[in-house]
């Protein structure tokens, strides 16, 4: 039986240019190479899946390569370069401080640092989460860090920069990773179904995107386990199902519904989200955020801040239109409480359809106001 690779590892960037949604460090990094203006130790922080480690191994590829391109790419060609693609290179040494975080695994990292490379001009010593590190780690780490020999580069990978000693983060050029944007991982399982001849349809991609919140790890890990579940033929309805998310089209009906004071299908509706066994706190948060994506499509200038695919974004903008700002504004502010206040009810599901009905009464008090001012 073929082993199988994950897509996260298989499709694992090998250059700057193809790392996705990080451009401000990428380009940094370049010039940095390209200038021959490196600094002795990186903090790279950020959520996770977002490519720490992964510019953190480019880097140390990189900098390490006979015949780097003017654009501050590594040839992919060289001895060094070859090594590293095949997991072979001695010049890069990786340690998980989540389970090495001794006073001794720093000692046995430092005394590893006099030794110079074999192959190339640089050891790069990769250290993930090191906020793991005990405080007597950091302290014997110090000193190393601040002055290490000319081949020794250092960088630091972290998931919570706030828990590192100050006086670590001062010997370190800080450099923060971002969300990835839902555009970008959309575009990236796109490349990913083409590449793996997977037909797909594009709101599934955008699911997928959005469930992954950021991390393009997760998306990939999420974007496998959607094969697994359907066999090479990724559809809305089949991820929405695997994944258990809720139908925006159901926002779209009841937000219909507001409008035409239709409490009696409202009721029905959320009957029927319950039954699928979706949670009524999930449910009302996500109705917040739907009626803030028409709130938000009223103008054409913030329609480009809804981060859903094109053809969403034509949906939106056409039931913005159909409904008033001010019901928004107090759909959004009642929604709010009813949030806040849901934890400590007792009976959760009466105040969720108390906030549905006040939300359907608002419509109508708007509408009595119009016919009192004609």
């Amino acid at each position: 039986m073929e082993n199988f690779i994950v897509s996260a590892r298989k499709y694992r960037p090998q250059h700057f240019n193809t790392v996705v949604g990080q451009s401000h460090i990428t380009n940094t990094l370049k010039n940095a190479i390209t200038n021959k203006q490196l600094a002795q130790a990186y903090l790279f922080c950020g959520p996770r899946g977002v490519g720490k480690t992964t510019c953190a191994r480019i880097f140390a590829k990189t900098i390490n390569c006979f015949h780097v391109g003017q654009d501050g790419e590594a040839c992919d060609k060289c001895e060094s370069c070859l090594s590293f693609n095949e997991g072979t290179s001695l010049n890069i040494y990786e340690l998980d401080a989540a389970s090495n975080n001794s006073v001794d695994d720093i000692r046995n990292l430092v005394d590893q640092v006099r030794f110079a490379p074999q192959l190339g001009q640089y050891k790069v010593y990769i250290i993930d989460e090191v906020h793991m590190l005990s405080n007597q780690a950091f302290n014997a780490f110090l000193k190393t860090l601040e002055e290490p020999p000319a081949h020794a580069k250092f960088i630091l990978a972290t998931t919570e920069k706030h828990k590192i000693i100050p006086t670590i983060l001062s010997r370190c050029q800080i450099f923060n990773f971002n969300r990835i944007k839902t555009d970008d991982i959309g575009k990236h399982l796109e490349f990913l179904a083409k590449s793996e001849d997977v037909k797909y349809e594009q709101e599934a991609l955008n699911i997928i995107a959005q469930k992954a919140d950021g991390g393009l790890r997760d998306a990939c890990s999420i974007f496998d386990q959607m094969i697994a579940f359907t066999g090479n033929n990724l559809t809305y309805k089949q991820v929405v199902e695997n994944l258990h998310v809720l139908d925006y089209d159901y926002y779209f009906k009841i937000t219909d519904h507001f409008a035409e004071h239709n409490m009696p299908q409202i009721m029905l509706i959320f009957d029927e989200i319950l039954k699928q066994g979706f949670d009524a706190h999930n449910f009302i948060i996500g109705l917040g955020e739907h009626l803030r994506n028409l709130l938000v499509s009223k103008d054409p200038q913030t329609l480009s801040l809804l981060e859903v695919s094109e053809s969403l974004k034509q949906r939106y903008a056409q039931q913005a239109q159909k409904t008033e700002t001010s019901f928004l504004l107090k759909a959004l502010a009642l929604i709010s409480r009813t949030d806040v206040n849901y934890k400590s009810a007792r009976n959760q599901r009466l105040l969720i359809e108390m906030a549905l009905l006040q939300l359907t009464f608002l419509t109508a008090s708007n509408d009595a106001e119009k016919k009192k001012m004609n």
